[in-house]
């Protein structure tokens, strides 16, 4: 019995501009959530080098979004991609030692490109459902690979470069030839290609609705697209996060901090300060989002109490005993921009236990594992 060979294999389908075509796409779909992944953690980084901007109040809204969307459509055009072209894993080896050298190279690079591929689709859309069969820490592992895969993808794309040129010229030609070029099974060379593109279209439409409303009927992969109190999804429980019994306990006090002055308040006392309603959106990166009209005390005015200058980063400490957000920094940016809230409502009602009663933190164009929920102290410096 002999090994397969690649020229066992159909051709038809497989022909360099169909690959080109469905590569080219997947290409930017991967490209486009590299940079919106980076986005999110810039977002995140406790200390960027350049400091995340407040506005546009709903960016990070968008980007995350279009983070887990190019990444799900991105399956089945990898998917597609792998099947035009896995007969090349049954080529055979050239004989000469140099260009045997490049072609082991290449089989290498290809290798980590397609692990890392699968790796990221596949972590990236179990972190979507916020399920973790694994022991690793999703964040900086998926951050790491990224950089990984985008590394091997350049290189992929470096070195078929010419074949990808040319073949892309011979798109329209090889296009015409589909009309009447047809397979036994009545799949042409065209219906391929309508039926990826309609495959990742699908993969979007039943993944948008997470950021965008109107969809969320039809999005049967959005997750926790408006469901929750006041249309908010909840992705932790005050019950999982052990704050029950603290954040209905009638001595709560919030207590705030800037050098030797310190200042404690009750949720009466935060209650009788004067409101501010703002409509701002809450995202996270799961690829959810949701607006809605909190109303609650500014964050600067807070620290005027305690006479902490502008330019002040905000150490925000919840009343969660553990966990990765329990502490998190405020930066200075959002801590003086007027849309920056201590949340007490959300839709005109106090706010829920599992939002955050009794006060949280809400910031514009901000994490939503940042707008830390059962706030305990701020802490400016």
């Amino acid at each position: 019995m002999r090994l397969p060979d690649e020229r066992d294999f159909s051709t038809r389908l497989r022909d360099p501009a169909i690959t080109s075509r469905v590569g080219l796409w997947l290409g930017i779909s991967f490209a486009t959530c590299f940079l919106t992944g980076l986005v999110s953690h810039w977002a995140q980084s406790p200390d960027p080098w350049l400091a995340f901007p407040t506005r546009p109040v709903w960016g990070y809204r968008l980007t995350q979004g279009l983070h887990v969307v190019s990444g799900t459509m991105a399956v089945p055009l990898l998917l597609v991609k792998l099947w035009t072209v896995y007969p090349k894993l049954f080529a055979r080896p050239p004989r000469r030692v140099r260009e045997l050298a490049l072609h082991g190279a290449e089989r290498v690079s290809i290798a980590v490109l397609i692990s890392a591929a699968i790796f990221q689709l596949a972590t990236g859309l179990a972190n979507s459902a916020q399920w973790y069969p694994w022991a690793f820490r999703f964040v900086p592992t998926h951050y790491a690979v990224a950089w990984i895969a985008i590394g091997a993808l350049a290189i992929h794309v470096a070195v078929k470069l010419p074949i990808v040129r040319a073949s892309l010229g011979r798109a329209g030609r090889a296009a015409t030839v589909a009309e009447t070029t047809t397979l036994e099974d009545g799949l042409s060379r065209r219906g391929l290609l309508r039926t990826t593109w309609l495959a990742a279209g699908v993969a979007a439409l039943a993944t948008a609705g997470s950021t965008v409303p109107l969809l969320r009927h039809v999005s049967v992969f959005g997750v926790r697209s408006g469901d929750g109190p006041g249309g908010i999804p909840i992705n932790k429980s005050a019950k999982a996060a052990d704050v029950v019994a603290a954040a209905t306990n009638p001595a709560y006090r919030l207590s705030i901090g800037y050098g030797d002055r310190e200042l404690t308040l009750s949720r009466d006392d935060l209650a009788a300060m004067r409101q501010t309603t703002e409509d701002l959106p809450i995202a996270c990166v799961e690829g959810w989002s949701a607006s809605g009209a909190w109303t609650g005390v500014r964050v600067r005015e807070l620290l005027d109490l305690v006479d902490a200058p502008r330019g002040s980063d905000v150490t925000v400490t919840s009343l969660q005993p553990k966990g990765p957000y329990r502490v998190i920094s405020l930066p200075a940016d959002f801590a003086d921009d007027p849309l920056t809230l201590l949340a007490l409502g959300l839709e005109g009602e106090p706010l829920s236990i599992d939002h955050g009663y009794p006060c949280r933190l809400i910031a514009p164009n901000r994490p939503g594992v940042l707008q830390t929920k059962w706030v305990a102290r701020l802490e400016a410096t």
